[in-house]
């Protein structure tokens, strides 16, 4: 532990010094990577601090119970060893944490997308449950939301919505939620009192910066339309909403939330670099694992990850057998 941490502290030291150079501060994508290198390591420096500050703790009461005579101080000091080595398992075990390499993409921001599945109006009210579920646990985490794009259900709900997320480790803490929900309960929809079974699809898409991606504009299709919705005078009256088509690869992103033209493009293309950069992860990541395709294959109550049980107060989650 203690080697290992002096290599961290070296690190540290060459991060520290880099950080401040005007050369690197004048390269902004350079300078994020510096930047989130320093706080990573900055934090395994601070509990290295107290690791070794509880070994030097240990050793001082030692050497005063082999040389002391008063029994006040013995009685002291070896209330410090024990303390320290109450506290150094805890210490060594988060420092062993904060070494194991991590997924690059887990400190980005996400945008979510909710869709309903199989289960009709009902899959709709619950791909609303989902997004209320998944707004409130942001706002307990201190992450900040914006809407990007929604599509109302007929009876409540959305048929499909996507909303952005921004804080800390933001997709290192979500990107296991990608995958088909499933709900058993009696629907709002249900006259006879029966327990219907539906499901709507969560996919966490790591929000990437625009050097991560870089699109080329000739090959987006730009079109503008009216935004509907609750909104006031601009809605169906200006050209404010904006769909993004990426002519190569077929994907489309689309905004309207906001009352701006400019501010719906700037969601929408941030949208459209997240679906191309996810892509482009499938394709990297489909030669050792064929499983991230299938994370969300299809919105079938059959290929679920997590099951909501509304009568029996129940949530199993089907990867790790949790109930």
């Amino acid at each position: 532990m203690t080697e290992k941490l002096k290599i961290v502290k070296q690190r540290f030291e060459e991060i520290s010094d880099l950080i401040i150079q005007p050369n690197i501060i004048s390269d902004q994508k350079r300078y994020i990577e510096i930047n989130k290198e320093y706080k990573e390591l900055k934090t395994i420096m601070e509990n290295g601090d107290k690791y070794n500050s509880l070994i030097a703790n240990i050793e001082e009461a030692e050497k005063i119970l082999k040389n002391e005579s008063d029994s006040e101080i013995l009685e002291i000091a070896k209330l410090q060893i024990e303390e320290a080595k109450a506290e150094l398992p805890i210490i060594e075990e988060k420092i062993k944490l904060l070494l194991i390499p991590k997924d690059p993409d887990d400190k980005k921001d996400v945008v979510i997308e909710i869709r309903a599945g199989t289960g009709g109006d009902e899959a709709s009210i619950f791909a609303g449950d989902l997004y209320r579920m998944y707004i409130k646990y942001c706002q307990d985490k201190g992450w900040k939301t914006s809407l990007g794009d929604s599509s109302e259900g007929t009876a409540g709900g959305f048929k499909e919505i996507i909303f952005e997320v921004s804080g800390e480790e933001v997709y290192g803490t979500l990107k296991y939620e990608s995958g088909v929900h499933r709900v058993q309960r009696v629907p709002q929809t249900e006259t006879q009192g029966r327990v219907h079974t539906s499901a709507a699809t969560v996919m966490i898409l790591p929000q990437v910066e625009e050097f991560d991606v870089q699109i080329d504009m000739n090959e987006v299709r730009v079109d503008y339309f009216c935004s509907s919705g609750p909104g006031g005078q601009s809605v169906n009256t200006t050209y404010s909403a904006v769909r993004l088509t990426h002519e190569p690869t077929g994907i489309v992103a689309q905004c309207q939330d906001q009352k701006s033209q400019h501010k719906n493009k700037d969601k929408a293309l941030k949208v459209l670099r997240s679906r191309l950069y996810e892509l482009e992860l499938s394709k990297k990541l489909e030669k050792d694992s064929e499983k991230r395709n299938t994370l969300v294959s299809s919105g079938d109550r059959s290929a679920k990850i997590r099951t909501y049980n509304y009568p029996q107060g129940r949530v199993t989650d089907h990867r790790i057998g949790l109930t």
